[in-house]
């Protein structure tokens, strides 16, 4: 479980993030939606460490992230892996040493036991057999799923999903968000993803925050967000007339 504060974030004369709290809870999929610039995506860099709030507690766990030692704040960032939004795959190395990376960072495992390791993500992303092929050799959704196997490579206990579906056909984001669910409840994982992607709002938000200009305007579920009368989220929700339509009719 992660658990924001009343955290805030100005830069220059501009604040960013006002006073956000929110609860991500473990084995279920967090949602942080919201237009571009709304600050979703300062709120994830907060929570990782790569910005440090002007006030507010970013706790894991019950601990305190920003009030840690620089020990303690390596410790939470070791159990944290990351699906960055473009995959971020190293070009020059093969798909087992991609996934094989985090392993070689931060573990004494052996070799045969990275080996295991590497051969269980990329079965469990759908991509036996693929060990030696190159990121210039997959498709984009294999990209996605060899960068998630990467993510998942050194046992997370909290996982951070950049735009998993960006760039991705509607066919293609549907497995990459089953993927994305599944492994979240295998291993009881608190997953937070940030998506602009309503077909993911809808299939898999069990627990949604949607920033508006810097606050957190609502939260809820997938159940209640088609129907929610806060009118900032119903216009990013319904945003084309398409939405608006379908959604009227049924």
């Amino acid at each position: 479980m992660i658990e924001i504060k009343n955290i805030n974030k100005t830069f220059g004369d501009r604040q960013v993030v006002k006073d956000v709290s929110f609860s991500f809870l473990p084995g279920i999929t967090n949602l942080i939606i919201g237009e571009s610039g709304s600050g979703k995506t300062t709120v994830m860099k907060l929570m990782v460490g790569l910005h440090k709030p002007d006030s507010g507690e970013v706790i894991f766990d019950g601990k305190n992230f920003y009030d840690s030692d620089t020990k303690g704040q390596q410790e939470i960032r070791q159990k944290i892996g990351m699906l960055f939004q473009g995959g971020a795959l190293f070009d020059s190395q093969t798909l087992e040493e991609n996934v094989r990376f985090p392993l070689d960072m931060f573990t004494n495992l052996t070799k045969a036991e990275k080996n295991d390791r590497v051969n269980f993500c990329l079965e469990r992303v759908q991509l036996v057999g693929r060990n030696k092929l190159y990121p210039a050799e997959l498709s984009g959704g294999m990209k996605k799923r060899a960068a998630l196997a990467r993510a998942i490579a050194n046992n997370p206990r909290y996982l951070f999903c950049d735009e998993p579906n960006s760039g991705l056909d509607p066919k293609t984001s549907i497995v990459i968000d089953e993927l994305i669910k599944s492994i979240t409840e295998e291993f009881n994982i608190t997953t937070i993803i940030i998506t602009h992607d309503m077909n993911s709002v809808i299939e898999i938000g069990e627990n949604i925050m949607f920033i508006y200009k810097g606050e957190n305007e609502w939260t809820g579920d997938k159940t209640k967000i088609l129907n929610t009368e806060n009118k900032e989220l119903f216009d990013f929700v319904f945003a084309s007339e398409f939405m608006k339509t379908f959604f009227a009719k049924k």
